[in-house]
């Protein structure tokens, strides 16, 4: 989690409450209102989703605003962006390879899938696909090394809904890697086999 304390000398144009929504609502409704502001302006977005951190500082990046901090407190996260001007901005793009959850049963049940499960630790322990490797998105750039072992093999992503790995798909396709998809709807629509496991601390 990224954290400054600089974000308190920031002159906040906009703030919306996002607090008990679930991905993908915190950046559904942060794309809105950044979209609704002038450049330059600051958007303060309050969040209880510990995904939004990564979700947030992700598209931030990828589109050209600039991402200014998060503070987290109580389990809430403030997270702050300031829109960019329109020199700046950077057209949003969605991964264009995508398997369904159908596909991804299939490969899971003849076992020669490799899973990246890119939400956060706690959704991780509620419920994920047997064997799926957990990195939150938030570490995916720090742990690629981690993954070369999969270099030549179909990757799968997956998380809640097909959001935050999305963004997962691009960060690896940046880094080289050309066998990979973006599993959609994810798993909030999973009907296949799940585990549990304890929640890490």
């Amino acid at each position: 989690m990224s954290s400054t304390g600089q974000t308190q000398a920031y002159t906040v144009d906009k703030l919306i409450d996002c607090k008990g929504l679930s991905c993908p609502m915190p950046m559904v409704r942060t794309k809105k209102a950044i979209d609704e502001m002038e450049a330059g302006q600051v958007l303060e977005v309050l969040a209880t989703d510990p995904g939004s951190v990564a979700d947030i500082r992700s598209w931030a990046t990828r589109t050209g605003h600039q991402y200014l901090g998060t503070v987290e407190k109580d389990g809430v996260f403030r997270h702050y962006i300031r829109k960019a001007a329109p020199d700046e901005a950077k057209p949003e793009k969605k991964y264009p390879h995508v398997a369904s959850n159908e596909e991804l049963a299939e490969r899971v049940s003849k076992g020669d899938a490799v899973v990246i499960d890119v939400r956060e630790p706690m959704e991780y322990a509620f419920g994920h696909i047997p064997g799926a490797v957990l990195i939150p998105l938030g570490t995916l750039e720090a742990r690629i090394d981690e993954l070369k072992a999969y270099e030549g093999k179909d990757i799968y992503v997956v998380c809640r809904t097909g959001n935050r790995s999305d963004m997962a798909c691009q960060i690896l396709a940046d880094h080289g890697f050309t066998r990979v998809k973006n599993v959609v709807p994810g798993m909030s629509a999973w009907n296949g086999p799940v585990e549990q496991s304890e929640v890490e601390e």
